[in-house]
């Protein structure tokens, strides 16, 4: 079970939260790489959990149609459609 992330932590500087270990700055057991990962308090403030607006936002809007010309690079379905 994963350990509960903190939204407003007293000294983010002081872990490292690029994995569910939360690992000390100076003690990174994961190998997460040479650099620790920055909480998203230290990155865009505060109010970090106000970024982005609702969540559907984006996926509610009606997609545009596009022409698909065969052979070309659009006759083939990316990955997100």
């Amino acid at each position: 079970m994963s350990r509960k992330f903190p939204i407003n932590p007293a000294h983010p500087e002081r872990v490292c939260w690029g994995c569910d270990l939360f690992c000390a700055a100076k003690d990174m057991r994961c190998g997460n790489g040479s650099d620790r990962t920055m909480h998203p308090v230290e990155l865009f403030g505060e109010d970090w959990q106000d970024w982005g607006g609702p969540v559907g936002a984006a996926t509610d809007a009606p997609q545009a149609a596009r022409e698909v010309v065969p052979g070309s690079c659009t006759d083939v379905a990316s990955a997100g459609t």
